[in-house]
């Protein structure tokens, strides 16, 4: 997401023309959009980093599933 993030930051600087950022090449914007694509669609799933995010929401998932189960008739 940061990257995402600095991409769009880029492009609001070079079309305001902001300070340094108005002698950018688009070129250089286009690039990181590319390379964004690639880590997100090539490099993340062969790493496995997508899955593993998915596997820390589940394991968060179940552990409060258990803690409101379990937590809630200790407490009776």
């Amino acid at each position: 997401m940061p990257i995402i993030l600095a991409i769009l930051a880029l492009c609001i600087l070079r079309f305001f023309e902001v300070w340094r950022f108005a002698d950018l090449s688009w070129w250089w914007i286009a690039g990181s959009m590319v390379a964004a694509f690639v880590w997100f669609e090539f490099v993340e799933p062969m790493l496995g980093l997508d899955k593993r995010k998915a596997h820390d929401v589940d394991a968060k998932r179940r552990k409060d599933r258990v803690t409101d189960r379990f937590g809630a008739s200790r407490k009776k």
